[in-house]
């Protein structure tokens, strides 16, 4: 389900038209719909609301500090996998007792920052981040919070890249290193094991792996149970998928209904880490049409958005639908949708049929998980700004940068 729809011609986000965000704000925008994302957050909420649960939302998908606000007037956890990322949540007054802490690269200062503002709790990934959290929480004189990441070796069937499961990626432990490592964990008194997770990947559509994946976690806890060792959360991840193209990802209702099913008889509380899911429908990248440009082999629609700005399409070879602001009678014709960036990478959607004239107005949709946020300045380019459309109104969350803040931290070297 996208955000878009037309009225009268005019493609709109909830009730303030497009091209009304563009003579505002300037292109490229990126533009997202508050009903939707409050909308998504509700449907997790309410899809688990028979079993104790936490929503942890996957910050790295969309880190504005607006839309961090509104998930945390909704009650809202979130997951964060960095220092930047938990200072993003405080600013927009998340509670850091609802803030669990993934990643496996944890620098000191970060675990000393994390602890220091009381999160919830550590995703561990690794012995040795083990050791290091355990040595800092000891000389802060405390005790922390932590659930042990295991590597399921499941299949999760998305891109290669968004892959976290597999024994060959980064994340997580061998589940024949868990039992052990409980066992050193009784000599530890400054951590606390309250739970066991895993997290297989992004852009899920299928719910297959999902559950092979949270039977691997019943069977440890099932072994953790029968050796005394109490844990009191389970945490599935994120991952669930969005409709870019022609996928069917089971709906929000489905996943919860088979979660559940899974997890009903026991008495644990399950934590979620959406983060696609909870934003990438409810936003868009809003994109002018500077040249047309005809070959005998390509047409070309070269737009003022590039890969600096979407990085998905040149990363991932992703889909995006490509939709006009304003509907013309005329002839469709067949364009590559691409951008000013100076590498052949550089494009936003291929082989797509429009009728299109110059300084037309184009929305990229279902850009809002992943895309300000792998963003860059990449052929000193500003990166752009960003837009809140609530019924009528239109707010600006983030505006433009500037090419003088694009350098402001460089300085040159007299001699």
């Amino acid at each position: 389900m996208s955000c878009l729809h037309y009225i009268d011609g005019n493609l709109c986000i909830e009730n303030v038209k497009l091209a009304h965000v563009a003579d505002t704000f300037g292109t490229p925008s990126y533009v997202y719909s508050r009903a939707m994302l409050e909308n998504n957050w509700q449907a997790f909420n309410q899809a688990f609301q028979s079993m104790p649960h936490r929503i942890c939302y996957a910050v790295k998908a969309n880190s504005n500090i607006a839309i961090l606000h509104l998930f945390a007037r909704l009650n809202a956890g979130f997951d964060i996998v960095s220092m930047g990322e938990l200072e993003r949540v405080l600013a927009a007054g998340g509670d850091p007792k609802k803030i669990v802490f993934s990643g496996v690269g944890k620098k000191r200062e970060e675990i000393e920052q994390a602890i220091k503002k009381g999160i919830y709790c550590f995703n561990v990934e690794s012995e040795p981040e083990l050791d290091r959290l355990a040595v800092i929480a000891q000389q802060l004189n405390t005790t922390v919070n932590i659930t042990l990441r295991i590597n399921p070796d499941v299949n999760p069937q998305t891109h290669a890249h968004i892959s976290t499961g597999l024994k060959e990626n980064k994340f997580g432990m061998e589940i024949s290193h868990i039992l052990p490592l409980c066992q050193r964990l009784s000599s530890l008194s400054s951590v606390r094991l309250i739970g066991i997770g895993c997290h297989i990947g992004s852009q899920m559509t299928r719910l297959d792996p999902v559950l092979t994946a949270i039977d691997c976690l019943i069977f440890l806890y099932q072994q953790l149970r029968e050796r005394g060792i109490a844990i009191q959360t389970i945490n599935i991840g994120g991952g669930l998928g969005i409709i870019y193209h022609r996928e069917t990802p089971p709906t929000i209702a489905d996943y919860a209904q088979a979660v559940q099913k899974k997890l009903s008889p026991y008495t644990l509380e399950v934590i979620l880490e959406p983060g696609r899911a909870m934003v990438g429908n409810a936003g868009v990248l809003l994109t002018r049409v500077e040249y047309l440009k005809f070959t005998r082999h390509k047409n070309f629609a070269i737009v003022d958005a590039g890969m600096n700005d979407l990085l998905r399409p040149s990363l991932y070879n992703a889909w995006h639908d490509i939709q006009p602001v304003t509907l013309h009678s005329d002839e469709k014709k067949i364009y590559d949708i691409v951008g000013p960036v100076c590498e052949s990478a550089d494009f936003l959607g291929k082989n797509r049929e429009l009728a299109l004239h110059p300084n037309d107005l184009l929305a990229i949709d279902g850009t809002g998980a992943y895309g300000f946020g792998m963003s860059s300045n990449y052929n000193s380019r500003p990166r752009p700004a960003e837009i809140l459309i609530d019924n009528h109104q239109m707010h600006l969350i983030r505006r433009r940068e500037t090419i003088q803040e694009a350098i402001a931290l460089e300085q040159i070297i007299m001699e």
